[in-house]
């Protein structure tokens, strides 16, 4: 399984919209060859910050099926007239199993 992290800074005041559009993104992603499901986050200490959370069943499932294909263009008609500027975009992989207390 492969994470990407998506980190996105919003316009100010934008916010709420911004989270109704990545809500909205569900289905596009529900409809994503190899996507394993999203979260979205919210930096604490700057609200305008916030990071996509998605899981991949592939990097190739992300990087050649869903970039090239009109989901793409879907999900950033939604999301990116929110953006201050560009998003950055990377890669995990688990090294193990989360640990939990």
């Amino acid at each position: 399984m492969i994470i990407e992290v998506a980190t996105i800074k919003v316009k100010a005041g934008a916010e709420a919209e911004f989270e109704a559009a990545v809500r909205k993104a569900a289905d596009v992603f529900r409809r994503a060859k190899g996507c394993l499901g999203f979260a979205l986050t919210r930096c604490v200490e700057d609200q305008q910050h916030f990071d996509v959370v998605i899981r991949w069943a592939t990097l190739e499932d992300h990087t050649v099926g869903f970039r090239n294909s009109p989901l793409f263009a879907e999900w950033r008609a939604l999301v990116s007239p929110h953006f201050a500027e560009p998003p950055s975009v990377k890669h995990y992989a688990n090294l193990f199993d989360p640990i939990t207390f």
